[in-house]
């Protein structure tokens, strides 16, 4: 190992941990350099100098002796023979648990790449849900290899830059780790955008030194009018990271030159009263732009960032963006959670990060748990991690931080989950408005609830939060399940009752043996399996009656056993597009395996195609069925003026909504598609009917086959 590296780093953990601390990380050292031995990297450097650099990164946060090292063990266990439990009894308990949160699963256990990758992902947060160390670990290790991928393929390095761009700098961002975060994303630009990263890297080293003398005004200006105040402050210039730039111009539509143009200050202040006189101050050296005004101290972000921003118009016009902050604001600024570690002091505060922290994490495990896969929790996380934010205020003045474009609906989620599921309509500022409706900066947001609601599949189409995308998917699929099982019992009864046995008849042992026959976990899952078709209800039906009958099971059969469309099924029954049946039609079903019954009009050409495998069950409709139907009209009308307005007012005069209308010109005549809501037959034949009075309707079919 390189000697030097070594040194370096047992010099800096001297500097804040005990004597015993820095023997434990020696030994580390030496563990790491025998386990690594003969192992290069791409570079082709000796590979223990990784771990090295890891751990080095993390001496400057003042991370504590079992962080150090479980750095420097971070990739013995993945890359070498050692294992958990030889860490464990060498290090303790604490450094095996962050190694083996920080190391990957075996890949073969994956069928590509990505669900490899999610999956890591998700092993690797729940371990920082356990302990934020991991966390900082991993941010270390993936800086290092950003810090080298000039070593590895063209290929490899985009790949490993469009994940830390995607992830692991959102997460820096996130967690309130700022210079990791700018490195991360500086580095991630280099590699996928090389070109422009020579270039804007070298129009800004000429733009510094055009810029100095400027700059050196602005300060000057700024200092001595803080100093006729009385206020004691330290002034300084402030720089925007390379990407931070790249991504102004790309968003603005702006010009390097532009950009350049705003320059940037930062005022620090001894106490948070002295924020506020530095901001009255400064907008009387100079006018500010309105409307560019920020307060984070007042409503600090997420990740616990706490400033007064301020735009204003400097001499000759020049813009100039100022941050302004405590001493102890600025250093929770750079190192965000890792403030626990470096610095003593604004315990209150660092609590209250931590806390937040905390939160965020246990947003992510619940989002994990009801994930139906890796791929999809990863989709979840990179949409939680959308830096933009928006502050919004419940009815009793609770601050809420949502990502920008955030619904009320993500709002309702974000207060709890039962009053998302509830959600019915929502009052902005005391004001109704759609449920897509976007939250702006300072709304007042309140969500009306109603006991019996339940979320609709619609919402998935405009909400923007993991928590609330994660929650909707949960309860539809668990409606679908249950309203499947409800649907599966009624199927199985139907078929027991054409064996004239009565399903409350079947003793529990026969149930038991039935489940153990067929594979399934309980009761409901069998029947959900029957609602969607998994199961043929009939085959179930025998299997429980030769059971409950010994081997004379009955073959006569009766025609009791019709299903009855209640209208209430939900997503359990399915009416075809095909045919579009409607109460009053003569109706069969069909069951298709994982998608349940589906109603059909008898005369659909689609049940000609079926399969040989499907189960056609007779159905019927409920007399007293009260939901709403979509049903195709094709009017052929003659082309004058006003007769959509006729036709539109008969329909509605006939109580029906109109979902959708097309039309398509035939000469002297249009033909007119409607799709239209109606209740039966009989509401049909009225439309109908008041249809026939138009006199410019020359003709009026019902559309079935409209799929």
């Amino acid at each position: 190992m390189s000697q030097a590296d070594a040194d370096a780093l047992l010099q800096e953990v001297s500097a804040y941990l005990k004597s015993e601390d820095v023997a434990l990380i020696q030994s580390a050292l030496d563990f790491s350099h025998a386990a690594h031995a003969g192992q290069l990297r791409e570079s082709g450097a000796p590979y223990v100098t990784h771990p090295i650099a890891v751990a080095r990164i993390l001496t400057p946060l003042h991370l504590d002796v079992h962080a150090i090292t479980a750095a420097l063990l971070h990739d013995v266990a993945e890359d070498t023979n050692v294992t958990i439990e030889q860490i464990s009894t060498r290090f303790g308990k604490q450094v095996a648990d962050l190694v083996d949160g920080l190391s990957k699963i075996d890949k073969l256990q994956f069928e590509t790449k990505e669900d490899a990758q999610a999956e890591n992902f998700r092993k690797m947060l729940m371990a920082m849900a356990r302990d934020v160390r991991v966390i900082l670990i991993k941010l270390a290790d993936r800086l290092h290899n950003m810090r080298t991928l000039g070593s590895v393929s063209k290929g490899k390095s985009e790949r490993i830059a469009h994940e830390t761009m995607d992830i692991y700098a959102p997460i820096a961002n996130r967690l309130g780790l700022n210079n990791v975060y700018q490195e991360l994303e500086d580095l991630s630009f280099k590699y996928l955008h090389p070109n422009r990263y020579s270039v804007l890297s070298k129009a800004l080293k000429v733009a510094r030194g055009n810029r100095r003398e400027v700059v050196s005004k602005i300060l000057e200006a700024i200092s001595q009018r803080l100093a006729d105040n009385h206020l004691k402050a330290e002034v300084k210039g402030r720089e925007k990271h390379l990407y931070g730039i790249y991504e102004k111009m790309q968003t603005k539509s702006l010009a390097f030159a532009q950009v350049l143009d705003i320059y940037g200050f930062r005022i620090l202040v001894d106490d948070v009263p002295s924020c506020y006189l530095a901001l009255g101050v400064l907008h009387g050296l100079y006018k500010p732009f309105p409307g560019k005004f920020k307060d984070y101290i007042a409503i600090p972000k997420a990740n616990g960032y706490q400033s007064l921003h301020t735009a204003l118009f400097g001499p000759f016009g020049t813009p100039i963006e100022v941050q302004i902050r405590t001493h102890e604001m600025n250093k929770l600024a750079e190192s965000g959670v890792a403030s626990h570690w470096l610095y003593k002091t604004s315990e209150t505060q660092i609590n209250e990060l931590h806390q937040k922290t905390h939160q965020w994490l246990q947003s992510l495990l619940e989002s994990l748990a009801q994930s139906g896969d890796s791929v999809e929790f990863l989709e979840h996380l990179k949409v939680d991690l959308f830096p933009d934010e928006v502050y919004v205020f419940s009815p009793k003045g609770k601050i809420y931080a949502m990502p920008r474009g955030a619904t009320t609906v993500d709002f309702a989620y974000a207060v709890h989950t039962d009053i998302g599921n509830r959600c019915v309509a929502t009052k902005v500022n005391s004001e109704l408005v759609p449920l897509r409706t976007e939250l702006r900066n300072g709304d007042r947001v309140e969500i009306v609830t109603a006991p019996h609601a339940h979320p609709n599949p619609a919402w998935l189409g405009y909400v923007v939060t993991s928590k609330a995308r994660s929650e909707i998917r949960h309860a539809l699929k668990t409606m679908h399940l249950d309203e499947s099982s409800k649907l599966g019992e009624r199927l199985l009864s139907q078929a027991l009752t054409s064996l004239s046995i009565k399903l409350q008849d079947i003793p529990e042992i026969c149930w038991d043996r039935v489940l153990k026959e067929t594979g399934s976990k309980s009761r409901q899952d069998l029947l959900t399996d029957i609602g969607l078709g998994r199961r043929l209800n009939m085959v179930i039906a025998r299997q429980l009656a030769k059971m409950s009958e010994g081997d004379n099971t009955r073959q006569e059969f009766n025609s009791g056993g019709v299903i009855t469309l209640l209208g209430n099924e939900g997503m359990a029954i399915q009416y075809a597009k095909c045919c579009r049946p409607i109460p009053g039609d003569p109706i069969i079903g069909v069951i298709k395996s994982g998608q349940g019954l589906i109603v059909h009009t008898h005369d659909c050409p689609t049940l000609r195609k079926g399969r040989s495998g499907d189960e056609w069950l007779d159905v019927v409709w409920d007399k007293n069925i009260s939901r709403l139907f979509d049903v195709s009209l094709k009017l052929i009308v003659a082309n004058r003026r006003g007769v959509l307005a006729k036709v539109a007012a008969a329909i509605a005069e006939a109580e029906s909504n109109i979902e959708n209308v097309n039309f398509s010109n035939e000469g002297e005549y249009t033909a007119t598609y409607f799709t239209l809501q109606v209740n039966n037959r009989l509401h049909l034949a009225t439309i109908m009917r008041n249809l026939r009075k138009i006199q410019e309707v020359i003709r009026i079919i019902r559309v079935k086959n409209t799929g």
